[in-house]
């Protein structure tokens, strides 16, 4: 089990990315259009590097909706690879059995 801070942490910054999401694109758009003046594009920059930094979207990372667990997680299944043993042995997934031979 992950700590709850780290969890805490990471839905702090879902959080932040959802509410700058539109902001963030609205001034990258600006950056990128080479038909507005380079003043006019630099204060977008400026304007962006003043957001904070916990509202970027590189800055989540996939975490493990059971466990909070960062490492080896099913991007389909939104869970680590030792919940989905875990739930398996447990008879709660469906069709899925453990694997011997």
């Amino acid at each position: 089990m992950a700590k709850a801070a780290m969890v805490q942490r990471q839905v702090k910054r879902e959080k932040l990315v959802a509410q700058y999401a539109a902001k963030r694109a609205a001034l990258k758009e600006i950056i990128n259009n080479k038909d507005l003046p380079v003043e006019e594009r630099f204060k977008a920059g400026m304007k962006l590097a003043e957001l904070p930094r916990n509202s970027s979207a590189t800055r989540l990372h996939n975490r493990c909706q059971i466990t909070g667990r960062p490492k080896a997680y099913y991007r389909k299944l939104k869970m680590s690879r030792i919940a989905l043993r875990q739930l398996a042995s447990d008879g709660q997934i469906p069709g899925m059995v453990k694997s011997s031979w």
